[in-house]
């Protein structure tokens, strides 16, 4: 056997994935300041849950269009996660959270997602970053969590906004990581279209109960950022993001989120007002060195473990094979 059965995943994703990745986290990256608009007018809840409401009618008619396959049993339960995470629980957390916290501060948070996404990658896809990698990514996390007591005014000042932010985060990065692994199965797009409509039952639900309870009185930007949250944030966004992770290694690729709370502070400055200071700028710059350094890292690929301990199985069998055989010659 060659020494290139434990070959490494060199610069951890083919560029091609990176750039997918890139795509998806672009457009995200309006969620947060276009969801503090949005929250002006229209009840949490609402915005929360209709999104979704809105982008599984969007699936349910690529789905009918491009007659997918229905999934399996055991699919069906990896998309009930996939559905927990970035269908229920993310949307509404951050919602929840953005009603009392600056749009730039809970992008800043949000920022966490990759070092947690890249966690799940290593527990659920198999895959093994080095030492390089997990060093870049804990220098964006810590980053991170650092601006955000500064920007806050110290330690002291996290909330329960913040709390609602952690939780989401957690449930994005399960619904990445276990999305991603499905992509590869029944492909990108598709993985978030079965999951908006296994979810489509309590989300309808929600978004009934938040227009009873609450009428709805918005005006056209409010509805304008809406509509981007449903069709964007919440359904095609996932294209290329679910594309970019399922070329994997999931781990690296979800690295390219690092410069998402760097682009959501840019357009809250730009489309909110909100107050761009030179800390600010400076965090930002740090952030994309993280990533830039994570993205350069290397991570081997799922089984390249195992293959390479065949490998060295296999050698130490061979040794002693011929040690027997010398042996027994002599």
């Amino acid at each position: 056997m060659n020494d290139n059965s434990s070959a490494i995943v060199n610069e951890s994703a083919p560029l091609s994935g990176r750039w997918w990745g890139l795509l998806g986290v672009l457009a995200f990256s309006f969620t947060v300041p276009l969801t503090r608009i949005a929250v002006a007018d229209l009840d949490p809840l609402f915005i929360g849950a209709g999104r979704a409401v809105v982008a599984g009618g969007l699936a349910t008619i690529a789905l009918l269009a491009s007659r997918a396959a229905i999934p399996s049993l055991r699919q069906w339960a990896r998309i009930a996660l996939v559905t927990i995470g970035v269908v229920l629980g993310f949307p509404l957390l951050t919602t929840f959270a953005v009603q009392t916290s600056p749009a730039s501060h809970a992008a800043v948070v949000i920022g966490l997602l990759p070092a947690a996404t890249a966690v799940l990658a290593v527990v659920r896809g198999k895959e093994r970053p080095s030492q390089a990698f997990w060093w870049a990514s804990a220098a964006g996390a810590i980053s991170v969590a650092v601006f955000v007591a500064c920007a806050g005014g110290g330690l002291g000042s996290f909330h329960l906004a913040d709390l609602l932010l952690v939780g989401a985060v957690i449930c994005a990065a399960l619904g990445y990581s276990e999305g991603a692994l499905l992509a590869r199965e029944i492909g990108s797009w598709q993985t978030i279209a079965w999951a908006l409509i296994l979810a489509l039952p309590v989300t309808a639900t929600m978004t009934v109960v938040s227009v009873v309870n609450t009428p709805v009185h918005a005006d056209a930007n409010s509805w304008l950022a809406f509509a981007y949250l449903g069709a964007i944030s919440m359904f095609l966004g996932f294209f290329p993001w679910y594309r970019g992770l399922a070329m994997g290694p999931i781990s690296t690729v979800s690295q390219t989120q690092l410069v998402q709370p760097v682009l959501s502070i840019a357009w809250s400055a730009l489309i909110l007002g909100e107050e761009l200071s030179l800390s600010i700028v400076a965090g930002g710059i740090v952030v994309i060195g993280c990533a830039w350094l994570a993205l350069k890292a290397r991570v081997a690929a799922p089984g390249t473990a195992r293959v390479r301990d065949a490998a060295t199985a296999s050698g130490v069998r061979g040794s002693e094979e011929r040690a027997a055989t010398e042996c027994s010659t002599m």
